[in-house]
């Protein structure tokens, strides 16, 4: 049987690993595709736009939006999994 505070702990370390994948996919989409590699990107369109155009102005947005999302839930199941939920 494992401890309160090894239960936390591992509660912690996936709670930060799902935090650094987050914001990995976040940083990706932000700086990658509407910085480093716009020039590649805006050879493609999308709506009328350029792909890396749209990605600076758009895509991350909606990319962040989605990511609130995706942490929401993974948090939920998360705090379920180590019997930490609200409910």
């Amino acid at each position: 049987m494992t401890s309160h505070k090894e239960k936390m702990k591992a509660y912690w370390q996936r709670n930060l690993r799902l935090l650094l994948i987050l914001l990995s996919v976040w940083f990706t989409v932000s700086f990658g595709f509407g910085i480093l590699l716009v020039e590649q990107l805006n050879q493609f369109r999308i709506g009328g736009f350029q792909l890396g155009f749209w990605f600076a102005q758009q895509g991350s947005i909606y990319a962040f939006v989605i990511l609130i999302f995706v942490y929401v839930y993974r948090m939920n199941q998360l705090d379920k999994e180590f019997d930490v939920n609200e409910q």
